[in-house]
């Protein structure tokens, strides 16, 4: 995490860097601090603490200033506008975007470019070319290994559940497309017979809504989850209904918890 953090930020110094010094010779070159922007998706999550710190450790490497902030909620699109909103008006010299989602934050993107501010994208896409560059994980390829590991679990033969995360969230997305175009193309034996519920941002709201998938097939025999949230809980779900022996579970994203479910078995995969 802090290599892949100490690049991404060198793209942006790169991008922004004036390196001419004084043209008469004399005089010591003047450099201004530079100030990046770190905006996740929300700051509630394990994941994103992980960030925090390979951004924090950067910053040290690199002598630069980071400014970390972004909506306690994944889903409050709304909070993260007015993020990049605040640090357009601060004049930061380059912002560090991971959009939670890939439409709502163009405009403000956008606007942030207008100013002269590198953008550089991260974690979740965006359906927009102005950005600097982009730094993420192949999330559809992830989809697809999920797919994989979950028809060797089910022996190729099985009712499997996908419980999404949220509308516009462009890295989830891909995990699902990934996983359930690899099922209805190469594992003909595996139903699919759900995969239209959305967990939301919080491990309550994902809880809630797995509590009642898991009542309304309660012959399921497989769960692929996308990121954190849902993973923990379909997980607490499971594990209140005494199923982590008979459902298998594969998410997405690791904390102490999940790892540590991993090890008893009660998560097949992440």
């Amino acid at each position: 995490m802090r290599a892949w953090t100490i690049g991404l930020l060198a793209l942006v110094l790169a991008s922004g860097c004036d390196c001419s010094g004084d043209p008469s010779g004399g005089g010591e070159e003047t450099v201004e601090r530079r100030t990046i922007a770190v905006i996740p998706k929300g700051t509630t999550h394990v994941f994103w603490r992980s960030v925090h710190a390979g951004a924090l450790a950067a910053a040290h490497d690199l002598d630069v200033d980071i400014v970390w902030q972004g909506p306690v909620r994944e889903d409050d699109r709304d909070a993260q506008i007015r993020v990049v909103e605040d640090m357009v008006s601060r004049g930061v010299s380059a912002i560090v975007l991971a959009p939670l989602d890939d439409t709502a934050l163009v405009p403000v993107a956008t606007e942030a470019t207008r100013e002269g501010i590198p953008v550089v994208i991260f974690d979740s896409g965006i359906e927009w070319d102005g950005l600097t560059s982009f730094v993420a994980t192949d999330n559809h390829h992830g989809g697809v290994l999920a797919a994989e590991r979950m028809n060797e679990l089910l022996d190729g033969h099985g009712r499997v559940i996908v419980m999404r995360y949220q509308e516009g969230s462009d890295s989830t997305n891909r995990r699902e497309a990934g996983f359930l175009e690899t099922m209805a193309t190469r594992f003909s034996g595996i139903e699919i017979v759900s995969s239209n519920q959305y967990g939301g941002a919080t491990t309550e709201t994902a809880y809630a809504t797995a509590e009642n998938l898991l009542v309304s097939h309660t012959d399921v025999d497989g769960i692929f989850t996308p990121n954190e949230s849902t993973t923990f809980g379909v997980l607490r779900a499971l594990q209140d209904a005494t199923r982590t022996a008979d459902v298998k579970l594969f998410g997405f994203d690791a904390n102490e918890s999940l790892v540590n479910a991993l090890r008893q078995g009660q998560i097949k995969g992440l």
